[in-house]
């Protein structure tokens, strides 16, 4: 099974897929290979790309929201979801408002946010999601979500991330799938842990399963994988526990190169 980040990994900058990573892809899935997207994107905005790959028309699998969700390609239906728990949740909301953050959550194809800020318009802008600011967003937070996300500056979101972690604890799980995004799932829940469901329900084994990923994001199911690989264009923090990194970008058919190289050939 080969596991695929869709923005930066397989998607290019211009989230394009080229067509030698397109043909790559069909080649492994002819050799039995199950391919999975794995993405901190909500559904709505995997769909076009697991459409672009065919997996519409084919059983297969879509990790969405960082492990939040995971869902059928070719039926859309949702195997498994966990969400954010309410108290977490507002704690979050609070902190990070009483900080001056804005906050944004998904459902559907649309990304709520709490205020309007110029990183929720580059979010919309890579997404293809409609933004909707919501006045009372305190009460939408307290009906339940999947994630929560902060955006704002790398250099002033970090010691926002240390004061969560200080009041959250374990009751959360913490990361910046971008220097710029700050993101909030439920305990225990990342692309690692949703990759390992994935894995049990179609019988494979951890040593048979290959990851690729370039952001913070990446890292659990790059740790928990057989074969954790980075992209060139990579987090440095990613390339440091990754097995292998690739030796082109994203731009430049790097996950081409890695399905060519240490996938078909090795089968």
């Amino acid at each position: 099974m080969i596991a695929l980040d869709l923005d930066d990994t397989l998607l290019r900058s211009d989230l394009s897929i080229s067509y030698r990573t397109r043909n790559a892809i069909k080649r492994a899935e002819a050799a039995g290979i199950v391919v999975v997207l794995a993405s901190g994107r909500i559904p709505a905005a995997m769909e076009r790309f697991a459409r672009l790959l065919g997996m519409h028309k084919r059983a297969g699998y879509l990790i969405c929201n960082n492990g939040t969700i995971i869902q059928e390609s070719n039926t859309g239906k949702t195997v498994y979801e966990v969400r954010i728990p309410v108290k977490t949740a507002l704690i979050a909301f609070d902190l990070a408002s009483a900080e001056g953050f804005p906050v944004q959550l998904y459902d559907d194809d649309i990304m709520y946010v709490s205020k309007p800020n110029e990183f929720a318009d580059y979010d919309q802008k890579i997404t293809g999601l409609r933004q909707v600011v919501v006045e009372n967003f305190r009460d939408m937070v307290a009906e339940g979500c999947y994630k929560l996300l902060i955006p704002g500056d790398p250099m002033i979101l970090r010691p926002l991330e240390l004061l969560l972690r200080t009041y959250i604890g374990d009751d959360a799980t913490l990361f910046t799938s971008k220097p710029y995004f700050l993101e909030l799932l439920p305990p225990k829940t990342d692309k690692g842990t949703a990759l390992e469901k994935v894995a049990e329900k179609l019988g494979i084994h951890r040593e048979a399963v290959l990851a690729i990923g370039d952001s913070m994001n990446d890292e659990a199911m790059i740790r928990w994988a057989g074969v954790g690989v980075a992209m060139l264009n990579a987090d440095e923090r990613i390339k440091s526990i990754a097995a292998l990194v690739t030796e082109r970008s994203n731009d430049d058919d790097g996950v081409a190169d890695v399905i060519d190289h240490y996938v078909l050939r090795q089968r």
